[in-house]
């Protein structure tokens, strides 16, 4: 049975998209932990972050970076935290969260967003991804 990670990859449920390629896709998370948290996930179906191979794994970590590279320039933060927990969902994904305090990474504090804020930062980290 797909995830619901697939089901976003293959476009059955709508996500926020920020940054697409062949091998991966960046999302906002539609429960986040502050504005701007962003799940990177790859596009082939993997329960866990340690069994990709290992050119997978780097190329991830790779596009993870390039996403939160473009969130700090959007989100004013002081740090992107990331985080790899997959309890959730048994799809590989990688958690950008833009904290400010220790607490932003507990996964216990969340942030309501409207669907036209979750729009406009989505297009904005998108622009700023492509630059």
């Amino acid at each position: 049975m797909s995830t619901i990670f697939t089901k976003i990859i293959n476009g059955e449920i709508p996500c926020y998209k920020v940054a697409e390629s062949d091998e991966f896709i960046a999302f906002l998370d539609i429960n986040p932990n502050a504005k701007g948290h962003t799940l990177c996930v790859p596009k082939k179906e993997v329960n866990k972050i340690f069994d990709l191979d290992e050119d997978s794994y780097l190329k991830l970590m790779q596009f993870s970076r390039q996403v939160a590279l473009a969130l700090r320039q959007v989100v004013d933060c002081k740090r992107i935290g990331v985080s790899v927990v997959g309890l959730e969902v048994p799809h590989v994904h990688v958690h950008l969260i833009p904290i400010n305090a220790m607490k932003d990474m507990t996964f216990q504090h969340k942030v309501k967003m409207s669907d036209e804020e979750f729009k406009a930062l989505a297009k904005k980290v998108s622009r700023a991804y492509d630059i």
